[in-house]
């Protein structure tokens, strides 16, 4: 579809291959910034900024090389609380907890920075997940795989078997929305 280079602003491994499936190849430079929210910040806005800050702290490193830069920011969001990569088991079985049995969004916004500017498309996807019982909960953060994803699940894991439904894209729950991301890519 899309046969360009680019850098990714991420050491996502789903994110790279979720690009491939865009004919794009990627070098890993990952933002260092400050990933904390904003005092009553809403969780779409929350992802969109800090979308747009990796790319643009790429942008300060690397900018003088040429290619475009990719960044982008996936968050669970229960009502209006933010719900990042767990920072421990228990952090990650108290959010699982509270996402049994609900529905829930996720938010991935995803950013180019190209010629001079940055521009950003958000995705934001309906998640139902079944009530799923504590001893499954707590079998699966054992397992240790969701401690690197927003929100401590994975769809395209074991957490998968758990959503009864999604109204949006699979891909944006995944962590890189691909139809947003190929706008933005056929755009610049």
């Amino acid at each position: 579809m899309i046969h360009r280079s680019l850098i990714l602003a991420s050491r996502s491994p789903r994110r790279v291959e979720l690009l491939a499936q865009l004919g794009v190849q990627c070098e890993i430079v990952p933002a260092d910034i400050d990933e904390s929210s904003l005092p009553g910040e809403d969780p779409a806005d929350y992802v969109q900024r800090l979308a747009v800050a990796k790319a643009a702290a790429v942008v300060a490193q690397h900018g003088a090389r040429g290619l475009p830069i990719l960044a982008a920011d996936t968050t669970v969001a229960l009502e209006h609380a933010i719900l990042g990569k767990p920072t421990d088991a228990q952090d990650a079985l108290s959010m699982l907890t509270r996402l049994s049995g609900t529905a829930h969004w996720v938010h991935t916004a995803v950013a180019l920075a190209a010629d001079g500017e940055i521009r950003c498309l958000l995705s934001s996807t309906k998640v139902v997940m079944m009530d799923v019982p504590t001893a499954v909960l707590q079998a699966y953060v054992a397992s240790g795989e969701p401690m690197d994803k927003a929100g401590a699940y994975g769809i395209q894991g074991r957490a998968g078997a758990w959503i009864q439904y999604i109204e949006g894209s699979y891909s944006g729950v995944m962590g890189l929305p691909l139809y947003e991301t190929a706008q933005l890519l056929h755009a610049w």
